[in-house]
């Protein structure tokens, strides 16, 4: 088989293109279709609930061509459970179906379910239109328990999907949280972390903790997130609930998925099903592990390619998900990823796609022919993330002490002024000295999402609690206004870690995957301890949704209308946006940053330059006019400025 499974023969005779694997249900006949080529026989089981030993039925299935194994029961079956029990040689398996749309606690069993039931009072005629481009959009990155846990919050459904469904939730001080938290700060969109049905948390508990990058089942939300993890509608139904007050608040969804390796390997129904065929493994059949997690996925495999497609073109139907975050996108083969594109783009030709243009060590297939950063101008419609950027300003992820343009760092302008131009090609870049990459690699703005901190590693504010113990609360603060008034003014797409605007800690811990809710939880007490901030970042999103000039749409007009200034110092950066840049009602913007302490006085273009942008505040409004062409900027401050 290891060798069989490579074959262009094997991929003739059993590559399948139907659209029907999994179950098809009506209140007449339930077909069930599963992929399994060289199974010598796959019997159907059918139980009355999700756990227990309450088998109903075990029912031969039949062989077809291309290695489809098919029954069809002729009788309602809404509500009833199943597995396939698969028998190779002298063994026998029995796995959960690959394409299962619901399933009953933890996800041991499928359910046959009728997915019209599962939709809330007005879902299908609900529809939402956030961005046309995806230089439009800012996203917010937040795992549905730590939004809503915190008693200090006064959300009721806390670490649920309902959370997102309250409306007028606000803290013991008075400030908005959960959605309209989120609406209030003004961004356009809420990726969610892994939100499909993982492993490592028991649904049975109500007080175990995991981010879930661990796949179970990639078709079913995850049940501990619902009220009702027994019965497989209830899951479903509360996600589109979910997704439905997200979108009522002119919120679009994106999905944070993980389709470069599964919980289980050598055990997982994928393997039990093809041996071999689902993962990357070396000549003597040991899996290899870019994930970092025990096992890769084979994406260029035809059945493989089919099965990521085909649950990615599910989302975006059944639940209206408008955008998808790849984890270890680097792992996943380009020609994948483009097919992925071209299939989302026909349900939605403003899907959002992005994701980590690398790996987690090394992969089972050569990187030119994976969606890793460097070859990015080959999936021109997917973007990645600028770790160039992310360490330029608050310096290495993995080196807590290290510091970067916001604290201290050396050399760090470069690697800033990357992420400012979207990782473009522009003529004032000196690659030599960016962070990681010596040449651009996106093709256009679109291809880039600028962030100065993620769900991963030390938070913002921890990372600058590190690096900068010394530092006093009032400088410490000013860093971390700083480093997200670049990421919002940059040119790309900018991406923010749920809780930055208002100093988000962990305590340190800097890879909080299981740590529970005390660590991972929005502590919504610090809303009010760090209003300025949280009033800063908000200033700061509604001049970038205000002013077109911060999300210019192509790299030509990137490399035409921003012009860098000459400042014959460290850690002051500051350049223009003119002519109209992005059609901009304002002529000529001035955007000025400096990680320093002191302040430092820079030349502009002669003129009278009204402020919108400084250290204490952030927004549209005109603070100060500043006549002539010198200004002085406060240290570890931004500042933009502008003239007709």
């Amino acid at each position: 088989m290891k060798g069989l499974i490579k074959s262009r023969a094997f991929n003739r005779k059993y590559n399948y293109h139907g659209s029907d694997l999994g179950v098809s249900y009506n209140a007449q006949v339930s077909l069930f279709k599963v992929w399994s080529p060289k199974a010598a026989s796959v019997s159907l089981v059918l139980y009355s609930s999700g756990d227990g030993d309450t088998k109903l039925e075990e029912i031969p299935m039949n062989l077809y061509a291309k290695g489809i194994w098919s029954i069809s029961v002729h009788r309602d079956l809404k509500g009833v459970y199943y597995t396939y029990k698969v028998c190779r040689g002298e063994s026998t398996y029995e796995v959960v179906d690959p394409y299962a749309k619901a399933c009953g606690v933890n996800g041991n069993r499928g359910m046959i379910i009728d997915l019209a039931e599962t939709n809330p009072e007005g879902w299908d005629t609900h529809s939402i239109d956030i961005v046309k481009k995806a230089t439009d959009a800012i996203i917010y990155e937040v795992h549905i328990r730590d939004l809503s846990i915190d008693d200090y919050g006064n959300i009721k459904h806390k670490g649920k999907y309902l959370a997102f469904t309250e409306n007028g939730t606000k803290s013991k001080d008075g400030m908005t949280t959960g959605i309209d938290h989120i609406k209030e700060l003004g961004v356009t969109h809420v990726q969610l972390m892994p939100c499909y049905d993982y492993l490592t948390v028991d649904e049975t508990k109500s007080t175990e903790y995991n981010w879930g990058y661990d796949p179970l089942n990639y078709n079913i939300p995850e049940g501990s997130y619902s009220t009702d993890p027994y019965h497989g509608e209830v899951r479903i139904k509360e996600f589109k609930q979910a997704i439905m007050a997200l979108h009522e608040q002119g919120l679009g969804v994106i999905m944070d998925v993980v389709y470069n390796h599964t919980a289980y390997s050598e055990d997982s129904p994928l393997n039990k099903l093809v041996p071999n065929y689902y993962y990357r493994t070396n000549g003597i059949g040991r899996f290899y592990n870019g994930s970092a997690c025990g096992n890769e996925i084979a994406s260029e495999r035809h059945m493989v390619r089919k099965m990521i497609a085909d649950s990615l073109i599910y989302w975006a139907k059944e639940y209206k998900i408008d955008g998808f975050r790849f984890d270890l996108m680097g792992i996943l083969d380009i020609q994948t990823m483009n097919y992925i594109h071209q299939e989302l783009s026909k349900i939605n030709p403003n899907i959002i796609l992005y994701g980590e243009g690398w790996a987690g060590g090394p992969c089972g297939i050569d990187e030119s022919q994976r969606a890793v950063k460097v070859n990015a101008p080959q999936f021109r419609h997917i973007g990645v993330f600028n770790d160039d950027l992310r360490d330029g300003i608050r310096g290495h992820v993995f080196e807590a002490e290290q510091k970067g343009f916001i604290n201290d760092g050396v050399d760090t302008e470069e690697s800033v002024k990357f992420g400012i131009v979207a990782a473009t090609r522009h003529p004032q870049i000196n690659y030599a000295k960016v962070n990681y990459s010596d040449a651009p690699y996106a093709c256009s703005p679109s291809q880039t999402i600028n962030y100065a901190s993620a769900h991963d590693n030390l938070t913002l504010w921890d990372k600058i609690e590190v690096s900068m113990e010394d530092a006093s609360l009032e400088e410490k603060v000013k860093m971390q206004k700083l480093a997200n008034a670049i990421v919002l003014t940059s040119q790309g797409v900018p991406f923010i870690h749920a809780g930055a605007e208002f100093a988000r800690t962990k305590g340190g811990d800097e890879n909080s995957y299981k740590s529970g809710d005390l660590v991972n939880q929005l502590d919504w007490k610090r809303k009010a301890q760090f209003k300025e901030v949280y009033e800063y970042y908000k200033g700061l999103i509604e001049l970038r949704k205000k002013h077109p000039a911060f999300r210019m749409q192509t790299t030509r007009e990137i490399s035409e209308k921003l012009r860098f200034l000459e400042i014959p110092t460290e850690r002051v950066i500051g350049y223009t946006l003119n002519h109209h840049a992005g059609n901009d009602e304002w002529g000529t913007i001035a955007v000025l940053f400096n990680g320093n302490v002191e302040g430092y006085k820079v030349q502009l273009p002669e003129g009278n330059w009204k402020v919108v942008v400084n250290g204490k505040r952030a927004g549209v409004d005109i603070i100060e006019t500043i006549e002539g062409s010198e200004v002085e900027i406060e240290g570890r401050t931004a500042m933009v400025l502008f003239k007709a």
